[in-house]
């Protein structure tokens, strides 16, 4: 499917969200890759096959002004 060197991840390798975006809906939160991942703006993911990545958890950092 690549024709660079290297090729991006298969769907189903760990580093699959490093393959080349060809298509982006920022409207519509989400990305298609090369590879065929669809990748969400809440970090989850439908591969080709149709399995469902569940969004990852990213711990929230609260930053309080004092005045």
């Amino acid at each position: 499917m690549c024709h660079h060197t290297p090729a991006c991840p298969s769907a189903y390798a760990t580093d699959r969200e490093a393959a080349v975006v060809v298509a982006t809906h920022h409207d519509q939160g989400w990305s298609r890759l090369r590879n065929g991942v669809l990748l969400f703006d809440d970090t989850g993911e439908i591969l080709p096959d149709g399995t469902i990545v569940a969004p990852r958890q990213v711990a929230a950092t609260m930053v309080m002004a004092v005045a």
